[in-house]
C-alpha cells in the first residue's frame, strides 16, 4: 500500500522522464534551465512572495481561453480593469482528462476559427515556451487552476514554464470531480506533483500549492472541508512543499464562514510543520447563482463582506454572470471590482458579530475528531488513514461523484442558515456534536412546521439561486 513517505530523488527522476515522454512538449522540460528562468523573474511575479506578504486580502478571478494571445489579453484586462492582484490560468477540460490530442485539435480549431473552441488554456500543448511567453507578458503572479486527477505532466510543463502556484490535490481533485480514478491512484499521482514542487523549493524556487477548498461546492460542512485541507497540506509538506494555501468555500452564513476561515488558519498552523508558510484562500459562493445580475452582485457583495471580516490572504472572486456559465471579461472584472469595493469599505471597521467564537470552537472540535480518526485508522500514516477513512465512511464528502467516497453525508441549513449535518452515514463524530446538529435542524423544522427530511437538503441547494439563503417552504394560504 502507498504510504506517506517522501519520494526518493532517483524515483522522482525516473517518473519525470516517463511522464514527460507522454507528449512531445515534455521533451523541452529541463530542470536546471527552469530554475534559472524562475530566478530571473522579478519579485512582483513570484507568487508565494506576493501572497505571503499581503496586508489585505488579495483578489484573484478564474479565467482561461485556448489561444496564447487571447489569454494574455484576458489576463491583462483583468489585472488592469478588474484590479486583480493575482491571476489565474484555467486549464481546458481535455487537458484535465489527459486527452492531449483532443486538446491539440481544439487549439488548432481555435486558431483557425478565432473562436474559443476549448473551455480553458491547453498549457501542455502550448509547452514550456508558450507558458513562458505568458509569464513574461503579464506583470503579476499567475497560478495554474485546473481540476486534474493526474496533473503530473501539466505540473512538469507549467513549473518549467514559470508558473509558481499550482492548485489542487489528491482528494480535492478526485472526490468532487471524477469517478474514473481511485483515491490511492490520485494520491500517488499527486505525490509526484508535490515532490516536484518540493524539488524546486529546495533550489530556492518556492512553488505555492493550493488544495481546492470548496470540494463539491454546495453546502459542504466546514469541518469536512478543513480536514481535507489539513490532510492534503500534510501530504504536500511530506514531499517538501513549503508554501501552502488552504482553501474554504463560502456557505453564505457570515458567522459560520468567518468562524471557518479562522479555524482553517489556526488548525493549519497547528497541524502543519513549522517550516511551512500557511496562507488561506476564500472562494466566493460556488453553488448556483441567481440569473439576475443585480441579485448575483448581492451574493458577491456578501462574499466581500465576509472576507473583510475574516481577512483571508486571498479571495477567489465570482462574476454577476455565473448563472450563464463562462462570463465575459467585462463581467469577470466587474466581480473583482465589486468585491474590492466591499472589502475596502468594511475592512477598517470594527465589525463585532456575536457567535463567531462559539461557532469556531464547534468547527475545531469537529475537525479534530475527523483528523484524529484518519490518523488512528492509518496508525499515524496519513495516506493509509485517508484511504481507510474514506473506505469506511469515517471521512466523507456530500454530493460526491467519486466511487472513493460513500456520499452518505447529507447537509442542510439550520434556522440561521448555518450548514449542519442531517444524515451522518459513518462519519467519525462524537454523539454530543451530533446532538448539537440534530437540535439545530429540529429548531428549523419547528419554525417551518415540517419534519427534518431530505426535502430540506433539496430546498437549500437551490435557495441562493432563487434569491434566498435558507430553502424554506412557501407559506400555505388559508384553506
Amino acid at each position: 500500500m502507498i504510504r506517506d513517505q517522501r519520494l526518493p530523488s532517483d524515483e522522482l527522476r525516473r517518473l519525470d522522464e516517463t511522464i514527460r515522454g507522454e507528449w512531445p512538449t515534455g521533451a523541452a522540460v529541463d530542470f536546471e534551465d527552469a530554475v534559472a528562468y524562475h530566478e530571473s523573474l522579478p519579485r512582483r511575479k513570484r507568487f508565494a512572495d506576493v501572497l505571503e506578504s499581503a496586508e489585505i486580502p488579495l483578489l484573484q478571478p478564474r479565467a482561461g481561453v485556448p489561444r496564447l494571445e487571447d489569454q494574455i489579453d484576458l489576463l491583462e484586462y483583468l489585472h488592469e480593469s478588474g484590479g486583480a492582484d493575482l491571476l489565474p490560468t484555467t486549464i481546458d477540460s481535455y487537458t484535465r482528462d489527459n486527452a492531449y490530442e483532443k486538446a491539440r485539435k481544439g487549439l488548432e480549431n481555435a486558431r483557425e476559427t478565432d473562436e474559443d473552441t476549448l473551455n480553458g488554456f491547453p498549457a501542455v500543448n502550448h509547452g514550456v515556451d508558450g507558458c513562458r511567453e505568458l509569464i513574461d507578458a503579464i506583470d503579476a503572479p499567475i497560478e495554474v487552476r485546473h481540476g486534474t486527477p493526474d496533473a503530473r505532466l501539466l505540473a512538469a510543463i507549467t513549473f518549467a514554464g514559470g508558473f509558481q502556484s499550482f492548485e489542487g490535490g489528491p482528494i480535492s481533485y478526485n472526490i468532487p470531480y471524477t469517478n474514473r480514478h481511485g483515491l490511492a491512484e490520485t494520491i500517488e499521482n499527486w505525490q509526484f506533483v508535490d515532490r516536484l514542487a518540493g524539488a524546486y523549493t529546495e533550489r530556492g524556487v518556492r512553488i505555492n500549492r493550493e488544495p481546492f477548498g470548496p470540494l463539491t461546492g454546495t453546502l459542504v460542512p466546514p469541518s469536512i472541508a478543513i480536514v481535507i485541507m489539513l490532510i492534503e497540506g500534510k501530504l504536500a509538506a511530506t514531499q517538501g512543499v513549503r508554501s501552502l494555501t488552504l482553501g474554504y468555500g463560502q456557505v453564505g452564513n457570515v458567522v459560520q464562514d468567518v468562524a471557518a476561515l479562522n479555524a482553517l488558519k489556526k488548525l493549519g498552523e497547528e497541524y502543519l510543520p513549522d517550516e511551512v508558510c500557511v496562507t488561506t484562500v476564500f472562494h466566493e459562493w460556488m453553488g448556483g447563482f441567481p440569473p439576475d445580475e443585480a441579485r448575483a452582485n448581492g451574493v458577491i457583495g456578501l462574499g466581500g463582506l465576509t472576507a473583510a471580516i475574516a481577512q483571508p490572504d486571498k479571495v477567489i472572486t465570482k462574476s454577476p454572470q455565473e448563472f450563464q456559465g463562462v462570463p465575459t471579461k467585462e463581467a469577470n472584472a466587474a466581480g473583482l471590482r465589486t468585491t474590492r469595493q466591499v472589502i475596502d469599505m468594511a475592512i477598517e471597521q470594527d465589525i463585532d458579530i456575536d457567535g463567531i467564537d462559539r461557532e469556531q470552537d464547534l468547527i475545531e472540535r469537529e475537525t479534530r475528531h475527523l483528523l484524529e480518526a484518519v490518523l488512528e485508522a492509518g496508525n499515524g500514516d496519513v495516506v493509509r488513514g485517508t484511504l481507510e477513512a474514506f473506505d469506511s465512511g469515517a471521512l466523507d464528502v456530500p454530493f460526491a461523484p467519486s466511487d472513493s467516497a460513500k456520499g452518505a453525508v447529507l447537509p442542510a441549513r439550520d434556522d440561521d442558515g448555518r450548514v449542519r449535518i442531517l444524515e451522518w452515514g459513518e462519519l467519525a463524530m462524537d454523539d454530543e456534536i451530533k446532538e448539537i446538529h440534530q437540535a439545530r435542524l429540529s429548531q428549523r423544522a419547528d419554525t417551518e412546521g415540517r419534519d427534518r427530511s431530505f426535502r430540506m437538503v433539496a430546498d437549500d441547494v437551490d435557495a441562493i439561486s432563487e434569491g434566498k439563503l435558507i430553502g424554506r417552504p412557501e407559506p400555505r394560504g388559508d384553506a
